[in-house]
């Protein structure tokens, strides 16, 4: 499970740091990626 998170968590900085161009951005990607872990963990 452990290793998991951290690849998502892994993935999802990568996309971070690769597309986001204004903080609004992040702000979206940051909340994308939570909803992803929430998925994950259901």
């Amino acid at each position: 499970m452990k290793r998991g998170c951290l690849a998502m968590l892994l993935v999802f900085l990568l996309v971070v740091v690769a597309g986001c161009n204004t903080m609004r951005g992040l702000g979206e990607d940051i909340e994308e990626g939570g909803e992803a872990v929430q998925r994950a963990s259901d």
